[in-house]
């Protein structure tokens, strides 16, 4: 509104202009930098600014993989004061998802201490863990100091820092991304970083691949959590238009339990879900009127994982067959966040 001068009407200090006219000359604007400047990665890096600017202030503190860890409050700060001007929860909370193993399928931080974990609980607080970048991080970062890439001013134009990382692979695809912008939004899932390195290489030999043909070497997400992805179909929807749908399970076994009685393993759970919560809920279930019928042949629910990996049994009685314990993971994938 400022470029029009002083012709638009004023009353009491509100501008008197179309609405057609006030958004695009403001809303839109902060639309696009909302976008650009917080909320989706660049494509080239596959990081949001955030992300980019801690990888790079932890490598200016020389945080390397074969160097001792630092306090996660001294890398916060540093990258505060020096490229990121915002709360030190916002540096905090994305340091911490660059660190956990079951959020990011290649973790771009060695964290040390407690970072949380797939039940829900919250990292400790930023001063009492450590952290330096991971190997493959490096991988980001490496070759930055030969410009290799443009360095812009920071906000305070008394530090440079890079506008993309030079990322010696495509993060965007390992490692996934999702964030809401104003009119936009991302869900990238992350990919395995071996098939990721075989289909670049298979576009640089034949450039007007197919994405069928890529398929064939990227051949659906990999998921840190693991799970079972039904529905090929979709994702090549997915691939080639940016939208598509396909149904996520957790991995599950029928099995005989060691007390003779049936029971179902989970030994991985679907992305990005908490698994106390699912447990709790098949829990309440088995309580409510609704679902009793369904689930009146289970007896017990216990979370069994431990250092070696994820286990949860949903136990059933003793006259329970097979085909019971079928039809209540049939029902249990129907009504939880087991299938979504």
């Amino acid at each position: 509104m400022a470029k029009k001068g002083h012709d638009i009407p004023r009353d009491n200090n509100i501008l008197r202009i179309p609405l057609e006219e006030a958004m695009p000359d403001n809303y839109l604007p902060y639309a696009v930098e909302v976008a650009k400047d917080r909320a989706l990665p660049d494509v080239r890096d596959g990081l949001k600014p955030v992300h980019r600017r801690i990888l790079y202030g932890a490598y200016l503190l020389k945080a390397f993989p074969d160097r001792p860890y630092y306090k996660s409050a001294r890398i916060v700060g540093d990258v505060l004061g020096k490229f990121h001007p915002h709360g030190d929860s916002s540096v905090y909370d994305a340091m911490v998802l660059m660190a956990q193993d079951f959020s990011t399928r290649e973790p771009l931080f060695d964290g040390h201490g407690n970072f949380g974990s797939m039940d829900g609980d919250g990292a400790a607080a930023m001063r009492y863990t450590e952290a330096r970048l991971s190997k493959i991080a490096m991988e980001m970062l490496r070759d930055i100091d030969k410009e290799t890439v443009e360095m812009v001013p920071n906000y305070s134009d008394s530090e440079m820092e890079p506008k993309v990382l030079p990322a010696r692979y495509p993060n965007l695809l390992v490692n996934g991304t999702f964030g809401i912008a104003v009119g936009l939004a991302t869900n990238i899932p992350p990919h395995n970083l071996g098939e990721v390195t075989d289909g670049v290489l298979a576009y640089i030999d034949n450039p007007e691949i197919t994405t069928k043909e890529l398929m064939e070497y990227i051949k659906a997400p990999d998921l840190p959590t693991g799970g079972v992805l039904i529905g090929k179909n979709s994702l090549l929807s997915a691939y080639e238009t940016g939208e598509g749908k396909v149904t996520l399970r957790a991995k599950t076994n029928i099995e005989k339990l060691e007390n003779g009685r049936w029971g179902i393993v989970i030994t991985e759970f679907p992305y990005r879900r908490n698994k106390s919560k699912i447990l709790q809920t098949i829990s309440e279930m088995t309580g409510d009127k609704r679902h009793q019928k369904a689930l009146e042949a289970i007896t017990d629910i216990r979370d069994e994982s431990d250092r070696t990996g994820i286990r949860a049994v949903v136990e059933l009685k003793k006259a329970a067959d097979r085909d019971t314990a079928d039809k209540i993971l049939k029902y249990l994938f129907k009504k939880t966040d087991l299938q979504m």
